[in-house]
């Protein structure tokens, strides 16, 4: 085991009843690294987090802080930890302000400099006029912000965030991603549980695959979509109502993929470049016209659908489900 690794995870494996929630996962963080954890809903990503912040304990495997074995009390570690659940854990009768200094108290910080530290990022959070309203009455955004701010109150070493922008609206995301990258860059070690492909793109220097409770690849954002680089992507946005033309297309043009990525944007794989313009009067010919014909970079929703074979339809079915999206 490794003693430069901030956390390190060993052959970890979780049951519920008959149900194999986690298998025999194994990774590491770095420490100051962002570590995305991606998958669907229910691949096993919150219950590692539990399993890594003393929430659960394993059926079997090891878990090691910083070259320590903490397997059997994972709680030992807590005071280098900072977890922000994917619902909210504070107070609905304290206001932002109390609920801080509350969180900050129970991880020994005396009052001055827990007070100090509270108003600190109630500013840098946009929470600032809100301080001595009741959490209660916080917008979704705005509970988000202080629940995340309360995992942080003590600056922790390793922070853990499950789906940190789920549901809520885009200023506040903004201003989480914002937030997670500085603290990143002050040396924080981030790991990150989303579905959101596009946010693990963003901030994440590592991705974990997970599916089914298994992790199915880790390595670099660089090296999971260098992968895909042999792809040649062109976006096309139609005009009309075409019916299914899976079919017509696959025999007109069998050297290339189709995929609709929304009723109105149809995206074309090629190993080698190809003509637009035969793609284009075919479609024409069939009712549809094309607005815009664009040339796209693979990105990591193309490495997550050749790795896992789970469609982008599936993912956004899940955010709709979330409750929107960031």
């Amino acid at each position: 085991m490794s003693a430069l690794s901030a956390i390190e995870a060993r052959n970890l494996t979780k049951r519920f009843g008959d149900v194999l929630a986690v298998d025999d996962v194994s990774f590491d963080l770095r420490p100051g690294e962002v570590f995305g954890f991606l998958g669907p809903n229910g691949a096993g990503k919150t219950t590692t987090i539990n399993m890594l912040t003393g929430l659960a304990r394993p059926t079997s495997g090891t878990i090691c802080y910083f070259g320590r074995d903490l397997t059997g009390d994972v709680k030992q570690a807590q005071h280098l930890m900072g977890i922000v659940p994917d619902e909210s854990n504070l107070y609905p009768e304290l206001n932002g302000l109390e609920n801080l200094c509350f969180c900050a108290a129970l991880y020994g910080m005396r009052r001055r400099e827990r007070e100090e530290r509270a108003r600190e990022l109630l500013k840098d959070l946009g929470l600032a006029e809100a301080a001595h309203r009741r959490f209660a009455g916080y917008a979704k955004g705005m509970k988000r912000r202080l629940t995340i701010a309360a995992g942080i109150i003590h600056q922790p070493s390793v922070l853990f965030l499950d789906e940190p922008t789920t549901g809520i609206d885009v200023a506040s995301a903004r201003q989480i991603r914002q937030l997670l990258a500085a603290l990143n860059q002050a040396g924080t070690t981030v790991f990150l549980t989303t579905h959101y492909i596009e946010e693990a793109e963003r901030l994440c220097d590592r991705i974990a695959f997970i599916v089914d409770g298994q992790l199915v690849r880790v390595d670099t954002v660089a090296n999971l979509v260098r992968g895909l680089q042999d792809q040649h992507l062109v976006q096309l946005s139609l005009r009309g109502e075409p019916a299914d033309l899976s079919r017509p297309l696959h025999a007109a043009f069998p050297e290339a993929q189709f995929e609709r990525v929304s009723e109105a944007v149809l995206r074309m794989r090629t190993a080698q470049p190809v003509a637009l313009a035969p793609l284009i009067r075919f479609l024409e010919e069939h009712g549809v016209g094309v607005t815009e014909a664009r040339v796209v970079r693979p990105s990591l929703e193309d490495v997550f659908v050749r790795i896992t074979g789970i469609e982008l339809e599936r993912m956004k079915k899940e955010k709709e489900k979330a409750g929107g999206g960031a």
